[in-house]
C-alpha cells in the first residue's frame, strides 16, 4: 500500500484552498450534468456539498465545489452507491493536500509504489486491474499530480526503455491506455462556451498523450478546449482560427525552440484575431527571446499553465 495512508491524520487541515469564483446551482448543474435537485440532495441528505450562501439564501459553488461534484460522479460511475461517496471522499482529501504541502521523500517513496503498481499492471497487459489502480491513484492525487508526478515519468521510462523484447509492446499498451483516458476527461471537461481555446503541437515536436494531458490541463469551466492533430501545418494555422474564431491559440512543444522561432511566432500572431501562447518545455526556454512580444508564455508545470491561461485570457497577465 503507498505509504502516505499512515501518515493521513498528521496532515489534516493543514492546507487551505484558494478561493475563486463562485456560480449558481443552474450554472454548475449546466457544467457538471447534474441536476438542480439531485445538488441539493447530495448537500442535504448525504453532506457532500457545501456551497456558499448568499445573504438571500442562494447556493454559489466554488471551482472546488465542482470538481468535489465530479469526483462524486467518478465514483458513482465506478458502481459506489452515493451514500458511501462520502466516506471514500473523507478519506483521499488529505492525501490530496498532502501533496502540496510535504514535497518531501515521503511523497516521492509514494508516487513510486503508485508506478510500481502501475508498471505491474502494463508487464501483465491487465487493463481491468490498470483501470483499477488508474482509479484509485484518482482518488488520492489531483489531476496535475496524477499526470506529471506519476503516470508521465514512467510514461517517459517507459518509452526510453524498449532494449529487451517485449517493453516497445509495454509502452505502446500503457501509451494507448493513458490516451484514451484523457481523452475520455477532455469530453467530459468541454463545455458549450463561446470562449474557445485551441491546443495544437508546434512542429509535432510532441507526442500525442503530451500534447492531450496539456489540454487537459488547461481545461476549465471557462474554456471549451479544441486540440489540434498531429501534422497540422504551421501555415495554415491562421485559416483554422478564422473559420474557428478561438479566443487564443496555445502551441505546444517540449523541444529546444530553434533560432527562427520568436520571428515566424510574432509573424503567426500578426495574422490572427485571437491571443497567441506557448507552452510546454518550450516556452520555458524561449521566454528570454519572446520578452516583449505578444506571445504568452504558459510554462510547463500543469497548475501553472492553467492558471496562467486564465489571467492571459481575462487580461491580468502582461505577456
Amino acid at each position: 500500500m503507498p505509504v502516505l495512508t499512515d501518515v493521513v491524520q498528521t496532515v489534516q487541515g493543514a492546507a487551505s484552498l484558494e478561493r475563486e469564483e463562485l456560480f449558481p446551482i443552474r450554472e454548475v448543474a449546466r457544467l457538471t450534468g447534474v441536476n438542480p435537485i439531485t445538488l441539493r440532495a447530495w448537500e442535504r441528505r448525504y453532506g457532500l456539498i457545501q456551497p456558499t450562501r448568499t445573504d438571500s439564501g442562494h447556493r454559489l459553488y466554488s471551482m472546488n465545489d465542482i470538481e468535489r461534484i465530479q469526483n462524486i460522479l467518478g465514483w458513482i460511475e465506478r458502481g459506489v452507491a452515493v451514500s458511501k461517496v462520502g466516506k471514500i471522499l473523507a478519506k483521499t482529501a488529505p492525501l490530496q493536500a498532502l501533496s502540496h504541502i510535504i514535497p518531501s521523500e515521503l511523497v516521492q517513496a509514494d508516487y513510486a509504489q503508485w508506478q510500481e503498481q502501475v508498471q505491474a499492471a502494463v508487464s501483465a497487459f491487465d487493463e481491468a486491474l490498470l483501470e483499477q489502480i488508474y482509479g484509485q491513484i484518482f482518488s488520492s492525487y489531483p489531476l496535475t499530480v496524477v499526470f506529471q508526478s506519476i503516470l508521465l515519468p514512467l510514461w517517459k521510462l517507459l518509452l526510453h526503455r524498449q532494449d529487451a523484447f517485449g517493453q516497445a509492446s509495454e509502452w505502446l499498451f500503457l501509451d494507448g491506455f493513458l490516451r484514451s483516458r484523457v481523452l475520455q476527461r477532455l469530453l467530459l471537461a468541454r463545455v458549450m462556451q463561446p470562449r474557445r481555446v485551441i491546443v495544437c503541437p508546434l512542429n509535432d515536436q510532441c507526442r500525442e498523450l503530451e500534447l492531450l494531458v496539456t489540454a487537459l490541463f488547461l481545461s476549465s469551466v471557462d474554456s471549451a478546449i479544441q486540440v489540434l492533430a498531429l501534422g497540422q501545418p504551421f501555415d495554415e494555422l491562421t485559416l483554422v482560427c478564422e473559420r474557428i474564431q478561438p479566443q487564443a491559440l496555445v502551441l505546444f512543444s517540449n523541444h529546444m525552440p530553434a533560432p527562427e522561432l520568436p520571428r515566424r511566432l510574432n509573424r503567426l500572431a500578426m495574422s490572427l484575431d485571437c491571443q497567441l501562447m506557448l507552452a510546454g518545455g518550450a516556452s520555458d526556454l524561449a521566454q528570454e527571446s519572446l520578452s516583449g512580444s505578444s506571445i504568452g508564455i504558459l510554462g510547463s508545470e500543469g497548475t501553472v499553465m492553467r492558471q496562467r491561461l486564465k489571467q492571459f485570457l481575462a487580461g491580468n497577465l502582461d505577456t
